[in-house]
Order: structure tokens, then C-alpha cells, then sequence
């Protein structure tokens, strides 16, 4: 049951999170109670509960990419994969409430997002651009907002806004490529990734410039808003990704998986440069 929950895709919502406290101004030691429980609400229970949500909706295409998966294998028999993901989506708005009204609000989009994204008849997954849209957006943004609000207590700053927005759509690339290992159980059942309608190689085209141009306008931004030495911080993970992105291309089937290990580490560590960028212009300052 551990294994549905998938702790390894935990990180990059708990990271948005804690970018968004670092972002707000407020210094997360001054309330760490609601950081930890932030983080551990975007990670383990509500990532994990889309996760749960996510394998109970997929138990077809899975039994077709990887048998041996808890739900298609009968590990995880009957509905039980289905009443944890039920069970999972009520535990996150239960911590959710304890987070202030910005927090349960975020969880409620979190959750809808989640099963929207899963299950039929919404099932965006279905859409190679709607799909991933909808999780790079969950994934970073929703959380950079909520870590943001809950510290600050109030609607984060607009230089807060475009930044996880921008690091959200950027997103979309990433897990265009995670789609890169579902490539023959998508085919057969009707998930249009962009793997599957552009092929292997324009898909690890187009996931790569929707990962870069973001990361340029934020780029742009942090050195328009006087955050010179932030710009080429983020600008030197950017062209760290560019070499990375030159290794993929020679094999996008084969190196998407690498990438997901390599780039996405840089992608995010630009993303708590561009906190720290942000933090006392979002205070004000």
C-alpha cells in the first residue's frame, strides 16, 4: 500500500512548498509548525493520495506496462487500491483545515485536480496537453501559492504569482517526459500523451522548450526586478539542462528517464534561487 503512494514523486511538491515559504518573506522558522505540515500535506498525503488515485485509475493500462504493479498483480486486491485513494482525499482536507482558509482552499484544488487528472469521465490524462498542464500546475505552483499564503497569512505578492506560474508551466515538459515510460500501454488505451500523437523524438522536442522558455522569462524578470546575481544563478542551471537536453535527444525513448533524474534536479534548484530572489520583493521590500 506504501508502494501506490509512490514516496519517490513526493519531492517536487514538498520543494514548491517550501519555495513558496522561503518566497513569502516571512522566515520559516518563525512558524514551523506550518511548514512542516504543509510539507507534509503536499507530499505524502495529497501527492500521495494522486498517486493512489492515479494507479487505481490506471490498473488497465497498467496491467499492460507493468503487470507486476500492487493493483494489477492482485497484491492490492478487490477495491482497496480505490477505498485508500478515497480514504487518502479525506485525510488531506482534514490536514488541509488545519493550514487556515488559503490552505484548505489549495487542498480542495489540489484533490479536484488530482481526480480530474485520473478518472473517467474528466480524465485529462487522456490529453497530451491538457494532462501534464494540469499536474506541472499542481505539482509547482499550487503549492508555491499555498506555502507562500499560509506563512504570510494572506494573498501572496504578484512577483510571487508569476514566478510559481511560470515555474508550473515549465512543469508540463517534465512530465511530458515522465510519460515517456507509459509510451505502449498509452497506445493501446487510448491516452493520447504527446509520446504517443507526436512520437518519441518532437515530444522530447517540445517537453524541452516548454521546460526552457519559462526559465528564461524568469530570467528576464529577476534581472528586470534588480536580481542580478539570481538571474545567472538560474541562468546557469538553464544551461546546465541545455547539455542535459542535448544528451536526451539522441535517444529521447531511452535518456527521457535520465533526464527526469538529471534535469529536474537543476530545474528545481532554479526554483529556490528564484525564492530567495523574490522573498523581500514579496514582502514589500
Amino acid at each position: 500500500m506504501l508502494s501506490v503512494l509512490h514516496p519517490v514523486t513526493w519531492f517536487p511538491p514538498m520543494w514548491a512548498y517550501l519555495c513558496g515559504t522561503v518566497s513569502s518573506g516571512v522566515s520559516p522558522l518563525e512558524k514551523p509548525g506550518l511548514v512542516i505540515l504543509g510539507i507534509v500535506l503536499a507530499g505524502p498525503i495529497v501527492c500521495g493520495m494522486s498517486q493512489a488515485a492515479n494507479d487505481w485509475c490506471d490498473r488497465h493500462v497498467d496491467a499492460i506496462n507493468e503487470p507486476d504493479r500492487p493493483i494489477p498483480s492482485g497484491r492490492i486486491p478487490g477495491r482497496w487500491g480505490l477505498y485508500q485513494a478515497l480514504f487518502m482525499s479525506v485525510l488531506a482536507l482534514f490536514v488541509g483545515w488545519q493550514l487556515g482558509p488559503w490552505g484548505f482552499v489549495a487542498t480542495i484544488l489540489g484533490v479536484a485536480a488530482a481526480w480530474a487528472y485520473s478518472a473517467e469521465p474528466v480524465r485529462l490524462k487522456k490529453s497530451g496537453w491538457w494532462g501534464p498542464g494540469l499536474v506541472g500546475l499542481s505539482y509547482e505552483s499550487l503549492p508555491w501559492f499555498t506555502g507562500a499564503a499560509v506563512l504570510s497569512a494572506g494573498a501572496p505578492s504578484i512577483y510571487v504569482v508569476v514566478i510559481a506560474l511560470l515555474y508550473g508551466i515549465g512543469a508540463h515538459g517534465i512530465m511530458t517526459l515522465n510519460d515517456f515510460k507509459a509510451l505502449e500501454g498509452d497506445r493501446q488505451t487510448g491516452v493520447n500523451s504527446l509520446p504517443v500523437t507526436l512520437g518519441p523524438e518532437k515530444a522530447a522536442w517540445v517537453a524541452s522548450i516548454v521546460m526552457a522558455v519559462p526559465q528564461v522569462v524568469v530570467i528576464a524578470l529577476l534581472w528586470l526586478w534588480d536580481r542580478p546575481f539570481h538571474a545567472v544563478g538560474v541562468a546557469a542551471v538553464l544551461l546546465v539542462q541545455f547539455w542535459a537536453m542535448s544528451v536526451m535527444m539522441k535517444d529521447p525513448k531511452g535518456k527521457a528517464p535520465w533526464y527526469n533524474g538529471v534535469g529536474v534536479v537543476l530545474y528545481v534548484s532554479g526554483m529556490m534561487i528564484s525564492a530567495f530572489a523574490i522573498r523581500t520583493l514579496g514582502a514589500g521590500g
